[in-house]
């Protein structure tokens, strides 16, 4: 057994690296690791473009962030053509790691890397035991063993010669949330790496004779497990901490499973599961990324994802539970005792300071749990503290040995240590000693290829790119002991401790003594006082205010960061035609300074707690927007009251404003499709707010005073306001926050009115810009708004199957005719009126071709109904946009404040994407023949 000291060392670590997670999960039994066992570019500027277009008109965006470069997937054939110049700069550019996605959806990670003569890649599945069903328990971990047996291009035992052969290393691994394959090669040898690793993942044979031989090697894997004290203490305690969940079996299953599974079985288990858009292909080493990305443009490129990727849901914290302790006797020596409690998954922002409490209390021979029960004490063998998180729940773990006479003994000193636990206790030669082993546990993993390797793919795979790395070191440095103490109290709750004691046969021991001591020892800490000692978010809920305000609360406790949006109908609707371009600079310049704070003290106070804040002004919504660490509610509260009620606007804050949203309009009449969006709107429409320019007309911007922009404000902020608050909060300071400013500012009865817009009387916009190359063209069809919810349904719907690079307009104009080098269409909708717009970026001379290509998809979308195959396609766009797009705090709040100030419930959205599944082909073409009029079409170009 290892020392339990590395134990100690490497459990708290979140799990950054991946060898250093195997080492606490294989103590334990957990991880399961086998051995011998044409090119498309998005244009970034483009992407801003349509983004930046849309959101000034006061609509959402599902563009996706131009940090990840996508490339099309091509025939091995074209592998060998030239990357795009913006690949190419892409991957040129810093020193990385470089992202690049396939357009079937894989993710690839390249990283040079030239300290050493070799190259490590590795290959992560979003396929671990967790996405098992319960009757094939197992079913991850044998078919990690099954790739090494035999693929459809290498027979039994090959892959392993060939990789050993040229003096590489190679290996496999199962957890519960992913699997990974992995090889390490000298530096000439890359792409045997590449296609050794991409042939298992891909071509596994499953023989049923090898099956069954394999099946064997297993089940005695299996028995090996269970001979093992912390293995069985591991599964005993997952059955019971993640009781109902996913996680409640071991990994490599058990024997009834393992023998029942056929393969049939797996087959149908990597159709469901190995989705190229569930996998990260990793290269880290002495490498030219850009012969990297072609060579994974060759292997995988013209993978498919065929099925639907459902997001993970989140096991939330039991809120309650019971005491629970198991007493396994046996043949054993010494006796062992594992404890755990549930606490929340990779999703939380807590992690950082569970690993810090873990630290201290059990994470090493210095740590508070180890000095006195080991030196003080000599009561143990050994103990430590970890924390095991994984990506929808996670445990904190306590494990000791000792001699069988000292169990009770201990066993009762160890639950009143642990209900006395104070972190003001702890010195800061503990606190700093904690953070530098943490800090360092995490910088080591560089050391090695493989480490850095694993490292990379680790942040990209489960948490979206490297920043979650400066993340985690920011939390660490600033906890305090004020938190620590808060998570202690909430997680090591003894109603919810789950417990396994291995002793010796001859030992008499009674679990439900053993539980009962927890009780006499740890008394439970009463509702009343644990609610006394902060106010938390409590239930969901509208209240309505005197003035007509609205609060609206989400509760999400997963993680101590509070998400505040504050909506007032106003915007461009407050504004004569005289005056447009005014309600975009007061929301520059409203953050830029308060009565107490001018501009860069205002942003230093928002810095220094790792807050954001910010104004928006829409084109019948003003809004503003905080995000900040729940601790911190007491002081940024104060702060967004007093920009609220008194703005500096200070004239030289006025100044720099005027001269940022001038600077602005000239930038976008410098680019085709910023010009575009630009005049979309007062193009469209001849009257209201939705025919402004939003950000004005310079000369007019210009000559703005700083009366106008205090009484446009004055007069904005009188609006009844709807705030929606998201996260970790304290609701009774929200509720608090809310009355005075609903008190103190608004005028009842005074919500703007926004009439439906009249449409243009003109059809046709043509703009030049000269020593331009391409040409820029939409067409427009005039659609209901959102208060049709037939047509808020089934127009996504549509646009959903002819957007992207899936869709018909791509697949068309794009794949056969080689029209468009960017094909789309989007769908544009305020309450009472919208648009839906199909898009291509072409050359001049093909503008015609391009148009009547759009006039023979309309053609075609009147005369018959879409296939179902499409139909489906579009339906998991829209729950996949929608969830993608909902999963921040602040993406939540904006969405119920925008919805509820604009007159909808704040599950709107979420109810039209249940709607839009329901509705079918016959549907969307009755909409189709109702709306999309190419008769009544409006058409905006733009010319070199």
């Amino acid at each position: 057994m290892v020392p339990q000291q590395k134990v100690q060392a490497v459990a708290a670590v979140k799990g950054f690296d991946f060898e250093k997670l195997c080492i606490f999960m294989l103590l334990c039994g957990v991880l399961l690791m086998s051995s011998g066992c044409k090119v498309e570019k998005i244009d970034a500027s483009k992407k801003e473009d349509v983004a930046a277009g849309l959101i000034e008109n006061g609509a959402g965006s599902s563009v996706a962030p131009a940090a990840v470069t996508a490339v099309d997937s091509v025939a091995e054939e074209a592998a060998a053509a030239e990357l795009s110049a913006e690949i190419k700069s892409a991957l040129a550019s810093g020193e990385g790691p470089h992202v690049i996605r396939l357009k079937n959806g894989m993710s690839i990670l390249v990283k040079e890397d030239d300290r050493f003569p070799l190259v490590n890649v590795r290959l992560f599945v979003h396929a671990g035991s967790s996405y098992e069903e319960p009757g094939q328990a197992g079913i991850s971990h044998l078919l990690e063993h099954m790739v090494f047996k035999g693929t459809e291009n290498r027979g039994p035992g090959e892959t392993a010669r060939e990789i050993e052969s040229v003096g590489g290393d190679m290996n496999a691994a199962t957890s519960f949330d992913y699997t990974v394959f992995y090889v390490e090669v000298p530096e000439s040898e890359w792409k045997l790496g590449m296609d050794i690793v991409t042939d298992m993942t891909f071509n596994a044979r499953i023989d049923p004779d090898e099956l069954k031989s394999e099946r064997e090697v297993v089940l005695s894997e299996l028995e090996r497990g269970e001979d093992n004290p912390g293995s069985r203490i591991f599964k005993t305690l997952q059955s019971i901490v993640w009781k109902d969940t996913s996680y409640q079996w071991p990994i490599i299953g058990y024997r009834d499973t393992v023998k029942g599974l056929s393969s049939e079985d797996i087959h149908a288990y990597i159709d469901r599961l190995y989705q190229p858009q569930s996998m990260l292909l990793t290269v880290v080493g002495k490498i030219d990324p850009e012969a990297v990305v072609k060579e994974a443009e060759k292997l995988c490129g013209s993978r498919k994802s065929v099925a639907p990727v459902v997001p993970p849901k989140t096991f939330p914290v039991p809120a309650s539970g019971k005491t629970t302790v198991q007493v396994v006797p046996g043949k054993w020596n010494k006796a062992y005792i594992g404890v755990a409690f549930p606490i929340p998954g990779l999703d939380s922002a807590k992690i950082a300071g569970l690993e810090t409490m873990c630290e201290l209390l059990g994470g090493g021979e210095t740590s508070r749990l180890y000095r006195k029960f080991k030196y003080e004490k000599r009561m143990v063998d050994s103990i430590s503290v970890s924390s095991l998180t994984l990506e929808r729940a996670g445990m904190l773990y306590v494990f000791a040995t000792l001699d069988a006479d000292k169990v009770d003994e201990f066993w009762k000193e160890l639950m009143e240590e642990l209900s006395s636990v104070d972190f003001n206790d702890f010195t800061d030669r503990e606190m700093d000693r904690v953070l530098i082993n943490l800090e360092d546990s995490l910088f080591l993993t560089k050391e090695t290829l493989s480490g850095l390797a694993s490292k990379l793919g680790y942040f990209q795979f489960f948490e979206g790119g490297q920043q979650a790395e400066e993340n985690y070191l920011y939390d660490l440095r600033n906890i305090t002991r004020e938190q620590l103490q808060q998570l202690y109290d909430e997680y090591f709750v003894p109603e919810k401790l789950a417990a396994c004691m291995l002793v010796p046969d001859e030992v008499k021991a009674d679990a439900q003594v053993f539980e009962k001591a927890v009780a006499e020892n740890w008394p439970k800490k009463s509702k009343a006082a644990a609610q006394a000692d902060v106010s938390g978010p409590g239930e969901a809920a509208t209240i309505e205010l005197a003035n007509g305000s609205k609060v609206v609360f989400i509760p999400d406790e997963t993680l101590p960061y509070t998400a505040l949006s504050m909506y007032w109908v106003g915007g461009d609707a407050d504004l004569t035609p005289e005056e447009q371009g005014l309600a975009a600079m007061v929301s520059q310049s409203l953050t830029r300074g308060t009565e107490s704070l001018n501009a860069t003290e205002l942003e230093d106070f928002v810095s220094d707690r790792a807050a954001s804040l910010g104004a928006t002004a829409g084109r019948e919504v003003f809004a503003i927007n905080a995000k900040f660490p729940s601790r911190f509610t007491a002081d940024m509260l104060p702060l967004i009251s007093e920009v609220i009620t008194s703005p500096r606007f200070a004239p030289e804050e006025l100044d720099r404003a005027r001269q940022d949203q001038v600077s602005a309009i000239k930038r976008k009449e410098d680019r085709p499709l910023s010009l575009a969006f630009r005049n979309i709107f007062p193009f469209l429409y001849k009257d209201g707010s939705y025919s402004y320019f939003h950000l004005g007309i310079p000369d007019n911007v210009d000559k703005f005073s700083r009366d106008e922009v205090t009484g446009y404000w004055k007069k904005q902020s009188s609006r009844p306001f709807v705030i929606s608050i998201c996260g970790d909060y304290d609701r009774e300071a929200i509720a608090a926050f809310a009355k005075e400013l609903d008190g103190r500012l608004v005028t009842k009865d005074a919500a703007v009115s926004v009439p439906v817009p009249n449409w243009g009387a003109e059809k046709d916009l043509t703009m030049t810009l000269p020593d331009r190359n391409q040409a820029h063209l939409m067409v427009i069809f005039p659609v209901p708004g959102m208060e049709d919810r037939q047509a808020s349904a089934g127009l996504p719907l549509l646009r959903a199957s002819l957007a992207g690079q899936s869709g018909l307009l791509f697949r068309d104009l794009r794949d056969k005719q080689g029209l468009g080098y960017t094909v789309t269409a989007f769908l544009w909708q305020a309450p009472k009126t919208g648009f839906m717009a199909f898009y291509i970026g072409t050359k001049p001379e093909q503008l015609e071709q391009a148009l009547a290509g759009f006039d023979k998809t309309v053609k075609m979308l009147k005369e018959k109904d879409l296939p179902e195959e499409e139909i489906l396609r579009a339906r998991n766009i829209l729950r996949g946009e929608y969830y993608q797009d909902h999963q921040s705090l602040l993406s939540r709040s904006r969405e119920a404040a925008s919805l509820i100030v604009k007159g909808f419930q704040p599950d709107f959205d979420q109810k039209i994407v249940e709607q839009a599944s329901k509705i079918d082909a016959a549907q969307v073409r009755e909409l189709i023949n109702k709306y999309i009029d190419w008769d009544n079409r409006y058409t905006l170009t733009v010319k070199p």
